[in-house]
């Protein structure tokens, strides 16, 4: 990317502090630029081919269209615009249905800034970044589709408890994965007591330990 080029960036969310805070962060960055943003799915569509943006920063949860039914629509008249979800949803089918549909990225919201800088220019070079949490999720799929017979011995854990897995592999207290994930302690209590139940184990270290020995994280 040359130095006086910038990706062009249109936001699709229908919350518009979600909308105005990306647009403020986006902004900092020297080669973005937001263009436009966008309450519903069919004004994102209709903004999309007016603006011909690079990069499409879009949630999946939006009225009027959802956000598949939007990718499915570019897919067919804008095939060129990268698409990256950016979303609070994080179950198998709702990221199988996006991906299928043409995103190129997938990040759940309470991503570091970072992945999200690291997600626009990867899909505006031509490349893809699904959020780890995500490819794992996208790689059970394909196994359990190969060897459908096959199940695993344990019950599969959710995307945001595997993000609070890796933060409990960092040694990090309820209160610090709170703020790395920008939900309360109350929910991370209720993370951590779903992971200890899902893994069958009694504490934080046996929990570590077991996700280890399953290749669910590495460590």
């Amino acid at each position: 990317m040359s130095i006086d080029e910038s990706v062009c960036i249109l936001i699709a969310d229908d919350h518009p502090v979600v909308r105005d805070g990306l647009t403020a962060m986006l902004n900092t960055q020297p080669d973005f630029e937001v263009v436009a943003q966008a309450a519903d799915g069919q004004e994102t569509v209709d903004k999309v081919a007016f603006y011909e943006p690079d990069v499409l920063l879009l949630d999946l949860a939006m009225p009027l269209m959802d956000g598949v039914a939007v990718l499915k629509a570019l897919q067919r008249t804008h095939p060129e615009v990268a698409v990256i979800v950016f979303t609070a949803y994080d179950t198998d089918e709702r990221i199988i249905e996006a991906v299928r549909a043409g995103a190129r990225g997938y990040l759940l919201k309470g991503a570091p800034r970072e992945q999200l800088f690291e997600a626009i220019r990867s899909v505006y070079a031509g490349g893809s970044l699904l959020q780890p949490v995500i490819a794992h999720k996208l790689m059970q799929h394909v196994a359990q589709a190969s060897h459908p017979d096959s199940r695993p011995s344990y019950d599969a854990l959710t995307g945001r408890e595997m993000e609070v897995l890796l933060e409990i592999s960092q040694g990090k207290t309820n209160k610090e994965i709170a703020e790395a994930l920008f939900i309360s302690e109350r929910t991370v209590k209720f993370h951590v007591s779903a992971i200890l139940r899902k893994l069958d184990v009694t504490n934080r270290t046996e929990a570590v330990k077991t996700a280890v020995q399953r290749g669910l994280i590495e460590w």
